[in-house]
């Protein structure tokens, strides 16, 4: 195996970002775009229904033709995804003369990033890559994932988040705000979501928790 690839999240909001293409994977490409708040365009003479159906609901713009050379101007990120290999290969080409970002559809390890199977649970995200083992591969494997972190994890990390919002606004210590923050995260709250035992906290509630559990 060569190099390893680098996992990052990207920050699309009010971006460009491009979908040469308008087939079934620039569909997908499209729809593992949406909200983001990327401006989303896709050049492609014809589109599917589903990118027809997010062009009625604004949220793409549709060039319709072919790419031509100069249509990657401005852009974030560019995904070149026809079905024809050369203009793939075009696009790729001016995606790196203007040192923007590329996905290649056709052969991944071509362009500067691929585009993992995800698992997303409100704000927790699972992506998962096999550096080139097969879609199917990454398929089954966010599938187990998709089993293993259910829907009880968008309510527990919602509950997360605001509770670790409280502690940061009222605990100016580093060192207690990081104890809070273990024991809660040890106090069995995802079970109790899981079991539909838990009961939402009132802010007086989280207040009184957060005072009566600083000390070590």
């Amino acid at each position: 195996m060569g190099r390893h690839l680098v996992p990052v999240m990207l920050r699309c909001e009010g971006k460009s970002c491009c979908i040469i293409g308008g087939g079934a994977v620039a569909d997908r490409k499209a729809k593992s775009l949406l909200g983001s708040g990327a401006a989303l365009t896709v050049i492609s003479p014809t589109i599917t229904r589903g990118l027809q159906a997010m062009l009625e609901n604004n949220q793409l713009r549709w060039i319709k033709r072919p790419y031509r050379e100069g249509d990657l101007q401005g852009a974030f990120l560019v995904y070149a995804a026809t079905d024809d290999p050369e203009v793939n290969d075009d696009v790729m080409r001016e995606a790196r003369r203007r040192s923007i970002l590329v996905n290649v559809a056709d052969h991944s390890e071509k362009g500067d990033f691929i585009t993992p199977g995800v698992v997303r649970r409100g704000r927790l995200v699972l992506s998962v890559s096999t550096s080139g083992a097969g879609p199917s591969v990454s398929a089954a494997i966010t599938s187990k994932l998709e089993e293993t972190f259910g829907l009880e994890y968008e309510a527990y990390l919602d509950f997360m988040y605001e509770m670790r919002t409280r502690i940061k606004g009222r605990v100016p210590d580093p060192a207690v705000r990081a104890r809070l923050l273990r024991r809660l995260a040890y106090s069995g709250i995802l079970e109790q979501i899981r079991g539909g035992r838990f009961a939402e906290w009132t802010k007086p509630e989280m207040d009184r928790w957060i005072a009566e559990n600083q000390e070590e």
